[in-house]
């Protein structure tokens, strides 16, 4: 065990010289995605600014050396102390933004992060192609689209609001389980009253070359890969806002227990990682007029509010049951049919909660049911202590004390929001025990 830091570098190219020890080098080349699909060949309508590429390449490197590093091998089996070089259009300008992305890594990773910038040399710059678009061509609005309830209920809701210019969404591919993800989004995509542009990336890091360690699991700095690149496409076609939608209740995610708190819990939407990510671009885009904003626009509702909005979008039950929000899907059910719930994580639960809570039942295909007594106790910890958090007091405090709010946060509207949620899982606790009498 050691609180030694790995040093990374992240290259320009994959056929860069590499760095002197002690630093590693990291490329482009780890990640699984085929070419056409690669950082400089994205079907947008118009070139990035190089903020954008910037930061997209930040995102990029963060997110490998986050799966380079395992965990365990650390002195407290979680934190790690990681040392990354980037390059970047404009070092100084990044220096500015240092203290909240700094901010921004820890508070998602719950790691010690110390981050360089250096320059990109020009000439190693993709050359652009002009392309034959103009701003009347571009997206009118860009939002993640995963393939769960909540981004679900957040494109329905916005492809039928009738407009000339396109809807971008972003989606990122979950190995197994990327025919899902079609399939929800030919759902919206049937409904639609506008056109719809989507742009697949890939999420998936292979090991370098001659490793011999194992690829970290907990991927906490994804949500950042997400919403740069979301980010970077928003800039090139010129649209002011990304909505990144998370239900409030997730977005949040006040720990069950206090081996929970802090990046324990995921905090990609959290309204703390959200302010430090917009100052990061406010810092490195220069203009307001050339900024972008990530914004959630689900922050206010609980899982069962998305739920009810995605089924008065019109959207049938069947559609919202066929959604991924299982925080560690089993790969395969054995026949080979992907089963994508396993049933007993945490977002599995809320997922049933907000499924119950809009249409009074859930048939979603699950590995396994929490309350089943011939589960082993290490399957049910989740239930357990979810039904533990439902009988403990939660105040405005305790909202406030796992991760800062930022300026301008109202906590006791944030305090309802995860009220309203306890209140539709206590509904989802009662009718297990409900169903257990009448057996």
């Amino acid at each position: 065990m050691t609180d030694a830091p790995v040093h990374y570098s992240w290259l320009s190219r994959p056929d860069a010289p590499p760095p002197p020890p002690p630093w590693q080098p990291l490329t482009d080349a780890l990640y699984w995605e085929s070419p056409r699909r690669a950082p400089d060949r994205r079907q947008l309508l118009a070139p990035a600014p190089d903020w954008a590429d910037d930061i997209q390449r930040v995102a990029r490197a963060v997110f490998a050396a986050d799966r380079c590093t395992f965990r365990k091998e650390s002195f407290d089996r979680w934190t790690r102390h990681i040392h990354l070089s980037v390059p970047v259009t404009v070092p100084d300008i990044w220096s500015r933004a240092l203290p909240h992305l700094t901010s921004l890594l820890t508070t998602v990773t719950g790691d010690r992060w110390n981050v360089e910038f250096r320059p990109y040399d020009a000439t190693e710059l993709p050359r652009s192609r002009p392309l034959p678009f103009g701003p009347e061509d571009y997206a009118r609005e860009v939002a993640l689209f995963s393939g769960g309830l909540d981004s679900l209920g957040w494109a329905a809701q916005r492809a039928t609001v009738r407009s000339p210019r396109d809807l971008l969404l972003v989606t990122f591919e979950e190995r197994n389980f990327e025919s899902l993800q079609d399939t929800v989004y030919e759902a919206v995509l049937r409904q639609s009253e506008r056109d719809l542009r989507r742009l697949e990336q890939s999420q998936t890091v292979r090991k370098p070359k001659g490793a011999t360690f194992a690829l970290e699991r907990s991927t906490r700095s994804r949500g950042l890969l997400y919403a740069a690149t979301a980010v970077h496409a928003a800039a090139a076609e010129r649209v002011p806002v990304v909505h990144i939608p998370e239900n409030g209740q997730l977005a949040l995610n006040p720990p069950l227990s206090a081996a929970r708190a802090c990046a324990c819990s995921t905090r990609s939407v959290h309204p703390w990682t959200l302010h430090h990510l917009n100052r990061v671009i406010a810092e490195i885009a220069g203009t307001p007029e050339t900024a972008v904003r990530v914004v959630n626009p689900f922050a206010a509702l609980t899982k069962g509010e998305v739920c009810a909005a995605a089924r008065d979008a019109g959207l049938p039950q069947e559609v919202l049951e066929a959604t991924l929000s299982c925080g560690t899907p089993p790969s395969r059910q054995r026949g080979g049919t992907p089963l994508a719930h396993c049933g007993l994580c945490f977002p599995c639960l809320v997922r049933r909660s907000g499924l119950l809570h809009a249409y009074g039942e859930d048939r979603t295909p699950y590995a396994a049911a929490p309350w089943d007594p011939s589960l082993r106790p290490g399957r049910t910890q989740h239930w357990r202590a979810l039904q533990r958090w439902l009988d403990t007091p939660c105040t405005v405090l305790d909202v406030m004390a796992d991760t800062p709010l930022p300026p301008g946060a109202h906590p006791a509207e944030l305090l309802s929001v995860v009220e309203r949620g306890r209140e539709e899982l206590r509904r989802l606790v009662s009718a297990v025990r409900g169903r257990r009498r009448a057996a």
